[in-house]
């Protein structure tokens, strides 16, 4: 019985230390060192919630830049990719025809594999400033605009490497689309 309260009063202990002081603890130091992070990294405009930075968002209008396509519909709460293998008919099918939709928005030539294949999670925010590169004759045509002024605003936001040597030039689209529509004005819904 000794030993059985011992180790009750340890799993107790144990509990309290491991499963709520520590995580108030990180959370506490999350909050005060990274506040906009710990918070989600929100985008917040006049006042309102544009949406996440870490959350990718579906733009279809051709006054925006697209991201890759997402297997989910860029719903964030299954979070997930289309499981489809290299010799997989449909994998080939629906690659071929984001290329014929890619293509007819934006002319011939190659089109980036980014915006052919779909992401792991679904909700990728990023694309290379190689696929927004692609994309801005598109954009600009469609609000109207120079395509220098368009590729200026690319420029300005991309990303190089965390660190100067960790993962790849990236360019936020939520960011991005943001920027287009201060620069140029709010058009059509994305």
């Amino acid at each position: 019985m000794k030993t059985f309260l011992s180790s009750l009063r340890l799993m107790i202990l144990m509990t309290l230390v491991l499963g709520l002081g520590y995580p108030l603890l990180v959370a506490g130091l999350g909050w005060a060192v990274f506040p906009a992070k710990a918070g989600g990294s929100l985008i917040q405009e006049q006042g309102q919630t544009r949406g996440s930075e870490l959350i990718g968002q579906k733009f279809e209008s051709e006054r925006y830049f697209w991201g890759r396509p997402s297997g989910i519909d860029f719903n964030p709460q299954p979070s997930g990719g289309t499981n489809l293998g290299p010799i997989n008919p449909n994998l080939k099918k629906q690659i071929q025809e984001r290329e014929a939709k890619m293509k007819a928005a934006h002319g011939p030539g190659a089109v980036p594999g980014e915006l052919l294949v779909a992401s792991a999670s679904g909700v990728d925010p990023e694309i290379s400033p190689e696929g927004a590169r692609y994309q801005i004759k598109r954009v600009a045509q469609a609000r109207g605009v120079s395509e220098e002024r368009v590729h200026q605003l690319v420029d300005q936001l991309s990303q190089g490497r965390q660190l100067g040597l960790l993962g790849e030039e990236r360019i936020n689209l939520l960011r991005l689309n943001s920027a287009l529509d201060r620069e140029f004005g709010k058009g059509s819904t994305p």
